[in-house]
């Protein structure tokens, strides 16, 4: 006998009829009816990514003695060549660090900075409103392989030129595209097509996407790694690569330069937490968006959501009402640090939250606390993925390269493509995030980190644009005020609140109180439920974001789960 699970498609504001569409899962004989499969436990070392060739790089790499940062590095190096459409070298990257030997959580703030040459005069010269999403405008620095090497240099075991190798010999010999990744990338080719340098490296024959189970070749990427391998980060910051770079933004009315590249640095940085109902839970501080989830989860913690249930009405009601306060401050003040002092301590401070959730009502939905001025855009693509080796060190690394395959800017012969992170930029004067030259836009991947006692219990993260704080508080409510096991915690189906702002803060011609998207799973009674309070409620697809995480296992190892909407697995030995 199968299992019914009824999604309901909504309107958006829910005046039309209901529409049931059926949809059918397995039977298991365990765990909660939606999980799709049961956790990976492992004695020494685990793995959790969005692509199974990854993984698997990854435990070679701690296998033959690499340290769960190598593994990381490796792992990431062969999903910008795997899954092009979420990351590449071309993008930004952060990472917490859990170091055994020191018991501290490190942070590294791996985001680049706009170029020089480029103002706010100059947008407004070209009467834009908005960073565009694509082309050369939106073009930041690429922070990642900074990243890589400044990891390396502290925690890493193995020469780089190992831990890229096995990435350097997929490209040149190939490797089958996966299905969620040709979906995507598919996507992209008719939106990107028309950037320089687009077609010639990332479709077949200059004209499609490759296919599911189709063999992919990057030997242009190969030689870039080849060149790291061998000179290090400056290799790719001030080697041929950057003046590469620089004559081809010359050339196509771009403005990032030598001298951009040649500049940047990343930075270590204290991670900030909270504590939840015991737990610890670990972000890193603006430029990112990871005190969203803090400030989420204080304004939740004086209700008694296990009484109330996963899935009730008040899980989901109470939920979506803390999101719309802690993202009004969030698109009020989350910047680069360099340029404006967010007040964090203040924000995730208990008594913030006992004073903001004054503004949390039971019975009704909230119109839009404050309209934000930062674009919750819930199509950018990323990768997470974690790693813990078998002397205890666990990574939580995401990497991205924003809106799908990034801003279709690809440099000849270089074999990637650069990001379009300065979209998230704002253009109007005297904003925290407002454009300037050399500075860091706002972020929206986060790394995740939960510890117990001054213990590692969880590395996690939850991909997906303005998805992402609220899939790290969802993973949180899961396990401690639900008692899910890891791999149930993702399955789960998600929540997800879209604002009503446009992306220059305005209110929309529907601003009451935003849309709720849920997925199938969550039952009618609830939907009814959230309707009566005021909530207009949707089906949606794809905005839920791609977890992965590691637990530590209390007797001994770890315990892992992947996302089931994605590619991956998590594995270990």
């Amino acid at each position: 006998m199968r299992r019914l699970l009824t999604a309901f498609v909504l309107g958006a504001v829910l005046t039309g009829p209901v529409v049931l569409v059926p949809a059918y899962a397995a039977d298991r004989i365990t765990g909660k009816p939606f999980a799709t499969r049961s956790e990976v436990y492992a004695p020494h070392a685990i793995a959790a990514t969005s692509h199974p060739l990854a993984t698997q790089i990854a435990l070679d790499v701690m296998k033959r003695g690499g340290s769960a940062v190598d593994a990381a590095i490796a792992a990431n190096a062969a999903l910008g060549l795997m899954e092009p459409t979420g990351n590449g070298i071309g993008g930004d990257l952060f990472a917490i660090v859990w170091d055994p030997k020191t018991k501290k959580l490190h942070g590294y703030n791996g985001s680049g900075r706009s170029p020089k040459s480029l103002t706010l005069a100059e947008f407004q010269r070209r009467g834009l409103s908005d960073v565009p999403a694509h082309g050369p405008l939106p073009v930041t620095v690429p922070g990642t392989v900074d990243a890589w090497f400044a990891l390396h240099e502290r925690f890493g075991r193995r020469p780089m030129a190992e831990n890229l190798a096995p990435t350097i010999r997929y490209a040149r010999e190939g490797h089958p595209v996966h299905e969620t990744i040709a979906y995507y990338w598919n996507a992209s080719v008719p939106r990107l097509g028309k950037w320089p340098g687009f077609l010639e490296q990332f479709t077949v024959d200059g004209k499609r996407a490759p296919r599911v189970g189709e063999m992919w070749k990057n030997p242009h990427l190969a030689n870039t790694l080849q060149k790291l391998a061998d000179g290090g980060r400056d290799a790719f910051y001030k080697g041929d690569i950057a003046r590469t770079i620089d004559a081809y933004f010359k050339a196509n009315d771009g403005f990032l330069a030598y001298e951009d590249m040649a500049a940047h640095k990343g930075n270590w940085v204290e991670p900030v937490s909270t504590n939840y109902r015991g737990y610890d839970v670990w972000e890193l501080p603006p430029n990112g968006q990871g005190i969203a989830a803090l400030q989420i989860l204080n304004l939740l913690e004086p209700y008694d959501l296990k009484k109330y249930g996963f899935g009730s009405v008040e899980h989901v009601h109470l939920f979506t009402e803390a999101k719309k306060i802690a993202f009004a401050d969030r698109a009020a003040s989350y910047a680069d640090p360099d340029f404006y002092k967010t007040p964090v301590e203040r924000l995730v401070s208990k008594a913030y939250a006992r004073e903001r959730g004054k503004l949390m009502s039971m019975d009704r939905a909230a119109k839009a606390v404050e309209p934000g001025v930062i674009p919750e855009l819930n199509d950018g693509d990323t990768i997470y993925l974690t790693t813990a080796d078998a002397d205890g060190m666990m990574v939580s690394l995401i990497q991205s390269n924003y809106r799908g395959m990034g801003s279709g800017m690809a440099p000849p012969g270089l074999g990637f493509i650069f990001q379009d992170r300065g979209e998230q930029f704002v253009l109007k004067e005297g904003h925290p995030n407002s454009f300037a030259p050399n500075k860091r836009p706002f972020h929206t991947i986060i790394p995740a980190f939960v510890t117990k006692g001054g213990k590692p219990w969880l590395s996690y993260g939850v991909m997906g644009g303005a998805m992402q704080p609220q899939g790290h508080a969802q993973i949180v409510l899961n396990l401690i005020d639900f008692g899910m096991n890891l791999q149930e915690a993702g399955d789960a189906p998600r929540i997800q609140h879209d604002g009503s702002t446009d992306p220059a803060g305005q209110v929309t011609a529907m601003a009451d109180s935003g849309e709720v998207d849920l997925e199938s799973g969550f039952p009618y009674e609830t939907v009814r439920g959230l309707m009566r309070k005021g909530h207009s409620v949707r089906f949606a697809d794809g905005p839920y974001g791609g977890y992965q995480a590691i637990m530590v296992n209390p007797n001994g190892g770890y315990v892992g789960a992947s996302e089931s909407r994605k590619d991956g697995h998590a594995a270990g030995y």
